[in-house]
């Protein structure tokens, strides 16, 4: 009877080993396989900021964009001491799972997720070749079928994002259309298809304009592909006013990156750049009185705070010891830690932004590549950074626009200067590096260098490529900087997109 009872107790165990699937009891069920599109789409909208534009707001990029500067070393220099940068193949990963998680929620193959997703891949294959030169594309993302990718030249990359940008536009077109209302998870435009594809054909006028110096190539097309937005707008809307800007906005949680609790910690520790503030001082530009404050020397020697010539920015190139010396004597102008340090929220930052838009269209007709009216979209790329800083005062910008270094002078080399210089002071903490790529590209404006800047008084180029390129896919990472570079991953060496 007791082998009886044994076996009776054994034959239940004896069942669950042969039987049981352990492949399913690997498995942990606190961790989820599967997530709403929603939620995918929501951790991408963060990383356009959190990965691409964090920082640009008072932080390293802003230093290297000459609007401010750093004057005490133990926190930060104003050194261009680049070496390799990130890359963003795990967000690009996350724009596939949030197509796929859409597909398995039973969305059709035409979806709002399938057409921002086309947005989302040239955005950041786009902001990873401006930063590198030529990058994996085609067999990036494959895993263990492809785990040493070939390189794309960078050519290739812009081919393949306007080809994607031309998608997603058609497909947010046809979306619209049948009134599609399955987008949700948008932290920046409220699930609204019709602001988001204003916002994707925006960054394509950003594109055509950045490929300023390949505008002859047939591949690319970059002037029939702009004369083509610029004269049809009913199939390629873009932005319209500033409550079309694709915005990070701040809030009591994640705050913006100056305010009351660190006002200690930096409010003395920078000061504004030279580069910046200069170009404000020579047009009498009301902008400076908002962003900046007057140099306290300059107060003690009987100038006031509505004087232009009050305001006084450092060299980026300055030995950080003297420039921390004159901030001691007065000499130079903080940020306006009134504006910047008065409450948890700040103001938003663009990575799309209306402003940039007008000027980038005004570029664009000025070099000829439309017809149009330059002078008006610059106008209008004023007013609304104008607006950015609540300066609406019809008479004031009227003196502003007449004046005689911001009047344009016509769709020639000197109205060229003006747009871009415009556009450089609408970038101030905004839109990440936009700033630096255009200066890179035109030389506008011209930025300051010297020992303060390090890199031999030179400003680089570019990044270097990640450290695990060298390690984990040697052999195409050789070959992309003999074909790019002579065989060096040097930050000083030019890309195809500058040459």
């Amino acid at each position: 009877m007791k082998n009886i009872f044994r076996l009776l107790l054994l034959f239940p165990l004896w069942g669950l080993g042969g039987c049981q699937d352990f492949t399913t009891l690997e498995k942990d069920p606190n961790r989820p396989v599967n997530a709403p599109a929603s939620l995918v789409f929501n951790g991408i909208l963060n990383d356009m900021y959190n990965v691409v534009n964090a920082g640009s707001a008072w932080g390293d990029k802003a230093r290297w964009n000459q609007y401010y500067c750093s004057n005490y070393n133990y926190y930060a220099t104003n050194e261009y001491s680049w070496t390799t940068t990130d890359l963003y193949y795990f967000t690009i990963k996350n724009v596939l799972k949030m197509e796929e998680e859409a597909k398995r929620a039973g969305l059709p193959e035409q979806n709002p997720y399938s057409a921002l997703g086309k947005f989302f891949r040239a955005y950041f294959f786009e902001n990873m070749t401006k930063r590198v030169g030529d990058i994996p594309m085609t067999e990036a993302l494959k895993g263990l079928e492809s785990p040493t990718p070939k390189y794309d030249t960078q050519k290739a990359v812009y081919v393949q994002v306007l080809k994607w940008l031309d998608s997603s536009n058609d497909e947010l077109s046809a979306l619209i259309a049948k009134g599609d209302r399955n987008l949700s998870g948008d932290i920046y435009l409220g699930n609204d298809l019709v602001k988001w594809q204003r916002a994707v054909n925006s960054f394509k006028m950003r594109v055509l304009i950045s490929l300023s110096s390949k505008d002859a190539d047939g591949e690319l097309q970059v002037k029939q592909r702009f004369a083509e937005m610029v004269s049809n707008p009913t199939k390629f809307p873009v932005q319209a006013s500033m409550s079309d800007n694709l915005q990070y906005t701040f809030n009591n949680f994640n705050k913006y990156p100056r305010n009351p609790s660190n006002f200690g910690f930096n409010a003395t520790r920078e000061n504004m750049a030279k580069t910046y503030i200069d170009l404000l001082v020579a047009r009498k530009d009301p902008r400076v009185f908002v962003v900046a404050e007057p140099a306290e020397a300059k107060i003690n020697a009987g100038l006031k705070a509505t004087d232009y010539e009050a305001y006084v920015g450092a060299s980026s190139g300055e030995d950080l010891a003297d420039m921390s010396t004159r901030v001691l004597k007065g000499e130079y102008s903080f940020q306006k830690r009134a504006r910047y340090y008065s409450n948890d929220v700040g103001e938003a930052l663009f990575l799309i932004g209306y402003p940039e838009l007008c000027f980038n269209i005004a570029e664009g007709i000025n070099r000829g590549w439309a017809t149009g009216d330059a002078a008006s979209w610059y106008k209008k790329g004023i007013e609304a950074s104008m607006s950015h800083y609540g300066i609406a005062d019809v008479t004031a910008l009227t003196t502003y626009l007449d004046g005689t270094l911001v009047k344009y002078a016509g769709n020639n080399e000197t109205g060229l200067n003006q747009i871009v210089t415009q556009k450089y002071i609408a970038f101030f903490q905004n839109s990440g590096l936009e700033a630096f790529y255009n200066q890179r590209r035109t030389g506008i404006p011209t930025f300051l260098t010297g020992v303060g800047t390090g890199n031999s008084g030179r400003i680089p180029k570019r990044w270097q490529y990640p450290a695990t390129e060298r390690t984990t896919n040697v052999t195409n990472y050789n070959s992309a900087l003999s074909s790019q570079f002579t065989g060096k991953d040097d930050v000083n060496d030019l890309m195809w997109l500058l040459k």
